[in-house]
């Protein structure tokens, strides 16, 4: 019988717009159903009856080093203009040790919503750390 092991999360891509992008941090990747509650008025049980309703997704922040010369970030958000974005369909895929996708994180018609530079300090020794938010209209989830 061979052991089994959780996965580990530190080796993972992000590809968008036909590019592979490395990330320090992925999150947000939550989905959940609304609870519609309801309960009509002739019902002999004093409890309401709970229902599925709408899907909900959170914004999903994306953190990386910051690059001379890198303004991929940058170039995506001014693509939003009023009533005009430009759309990505992003896939996450987490890596087993042979660099192999094992989940996969399929995100739909997501931009961005929130740019974040790096925090500079005159004292500090970190490295250059920008952060994306973006929002999206749908994520699926594939286990292999």
């Amino acid at each position: 019988m061979s052991e089994i092991y959780p996965l580990v999360t530190y080796a993972f891509e992000v590809e968008w717009g036909g590019t592979k992008i490395g990330f320090t941090e992925v999150s947000g990747l939550d989905f959940e159903t609304e609870v519609v509650e309801y309960r009509h008025g002739a019902s002999p049980e004093y409890t309401k009856v709970k229902m599925p309703g709408q899907q909900k997704y959170s914004n999903i922040t994306l953190k990386r080093g910051t690059f001379a010369s890198d303004n991929e970030f940058y170039d995506w958000w001014n693509t939003v203009k009023l009533n005009t974005i430009e759309r990505r369909d992003i896939t996450i895929k987490l890596l087993n040790e042979e660099r192999e996708p094992v989940v996969i994180w399929k995100v739909r018609n997501a931009w961005p919503s929130k740019v974040q530079t790096t925090t500079l300090k005159a004292d500090g020794s970190e490295v250059a750390v920008e952060t994306m938010e973006i929002v999206h209209e749908g994520l699926t989830v594939q286990n292999d």
